[in-house]
């Protein structure tokens, strides 16, 4: 059953209130969606780690405190290189705010599933289909 008017006009209300009042969980929120990880530095981060714990293990064997030491820095670097998002990543993240005509102009194709089903939610609430 589709939306009033009354109805559509409220909940776009709403989410321009959403948008406006609280930005800091729609840009977590809108941030995830759409970014590809980096999967260079999640290869460089694993390769770190593995580093690390073979230096950890060989200044255990081998009794030498700095060497232990050093091994679990580099396994700390690691994975925090590996779970660093990308800074292309945090720049594409910053939400523009949205509108209704920007919603309706895109194309069916593109963006990941849930926009497609907005895009075919919208398209049935004007009427196209």
């Amino acid at each position: 059953m589709p939306l009033s008017e009354q109805e559509q006009r409220l909940l776009e209300e709403m989410e321009r209130n959403l948008y406006r009042n609280d930005a800091d969980f729609v840009q977590a929120v809108g941030g995830v969606r759409g970014r590809r990880p980096n999967y260079r530095a999640i290869v460089l981060g694993v390769l770190l780690a593995v580093a690390g714990a073979g230096a950890l293990i060989a200044g255990v064997a081998s009794q030498l405190l700095i060497v232990g030491v050093i091994g679990f820095a580099l396994m700390f670097a690691g994975v925090l290189v590996a779970i660093t998002p990308s800074k292309r990543g945090a720049a594409a993240a910053a939400p523009a705010e949205p509108s209704t005509a920007g919603r309706r102009g895109r194309t069916a194709s593109g963006g990941s599933f849930m926009d497609r089903m907005n895009e075919r939610w919208d398209r049935r609430q004007d009427g196209q289909g």
